[in-house]
């Protein structure tokens, strides 16, 4: 596992810190299945994988824990809130996974052989909408919060957009996977939101990588 710090800014009274959390592991994870919107909840391995997160997080002081609908982030957000004394979690519709249309319950390799690059996939969210849309949650979000720390379960697919908008394309850098469980931190200042820590994976040479990891896309 590789963490890098992207700033050192410290906790101002005014400013609202986020930690997106990746949803524990589901059986499509394990099936490398692209799910999207698609409903599927944690496996055990999962719902170890949230109480594993959660005691990584629990020397760290919280004000609230929000997460996406989705079964597998929701109950992930369940487990971690009990772990850490929280209240229950807040849903929050737009963290949800970028919807992936026609794609979704595929394979990676399925994908590629029924919509090969530049085929257009019917039903498939813009990577610029689902930026939108879950900025403006944490804008809303952070106007209702200021100075508290603040806890998010959202997707692999929503954590590397953001990363990839908020470094211009730099991270995450090819062969990094956004774990299960990883958690990456972020704070929101100026109307803006910025990049304080990254938690990816990154494969080794000839290493296929985690079965519970998804590349991103």
């Amino acid at each position: 596992m590789s963490a890098q710090r992207i700033t050192d800014t410290p906790d101002e009274p005014g400013l609202t810190t986020f930690s997106i959390v990746r949803h524990g592991q589901t059986d499509w994870n394990l099936q490398h299945r692209i799910q999207g919107s698609t409903d599927i909840p944690l496996n055990a391995t999962g719902r170890a994988e949230a109480v594993a997160a959660a005691e990584r997080l629990q020397n760290r002081r919280w004000d609230a824990i929000v997460t996406s609908p989705l079964l597998r982030a929701a109950e992930s957000a369940r487990i971690i809130a009990a772990e850490l004394g929280l209240n229950e979690p807040q849903n929050v519709p737009a963290l949800t996974e970028r919807h992936h249309g026609a794609i979704e319950g595929l394979t990676f390799t399925e994908r590629q052989q029924r919509f090969p690059d530049g085929v257009v996939v019917p039903g498939l969210e813009t990577r610029r909408d689902v930026v939108d849309r879950v900025l403006a949650a944490l804008a809303t979000l952070a106007a209702g919060r200021a100075g508290q720390c603040v806890l998010v379960l959202s997707h692999g697919g929503v954590i590397g957009m953001l990363l990839r908008h908020l470094t211009e394309g730099e991270l995450p850098r090819h062969g990094d996977y956004i774990a299960n469980g990883s958690v990456h931190d972020f704070q929101w200042e100026n109307n803006q939101l910025l990049l304080t820590h990254l938690d990816a994976t990154t494969r080794l040479p000839g290493d296929r990588g985690d079965a519970a990891a998804t590349p991103v896309l």
